[in-house]
């Protein structure tokens, strides 16, 4: 890859990011707030593509598909020094499934 200015100021960027969210209280807060957006998200995909009832198996591949990526990044992610974006995706996961998952219990009632 080509080293662009955009590239160095993202790289920077997130370089700032985990040293911010080197104080415990803050990693916690951001993992809360990821997990919450996560959630949101996952709520909302399944609320509207099921008021639509338009692609409601091209939705259902989507979210699988997304969870594994998800799911096949976490040995990359490991091998990292810094634990702060595995566990950012692994909030990230675990909120947008918590959030599929519980609209489809709601739906089903």
């Amino acid at each position: 890859m080509q080293r662009t200015r955009l590239r160095q100021v993202m790289g920077e960027s997130l370089h700032d990011l985990a040293l911010w969210a080197a104080n415990p209280w803050r990693h916690v807060s951001l993992l809360a707030v990821v997990f919450t957006t996560a959630f949101l998200l996952g709520n909302s995909i399944t609320t509207v593509s099921g008021s639509l009832n338009l692609l409601d198996p091209m939705v259902a591949v989507v979210t699988m598909v997304l969870t594994e990526v998800l799911v096949r990044q976490r040995p990359r992610l490991r091998r990292q020094a810094s634990h702060l974006w595995l566990h950012l995706v692994d909030s990230l996961r675990v909120g947008f499934l918590y959030g599929v998952i519980l609209d489809g219990f709601r739906l089903m009632t």
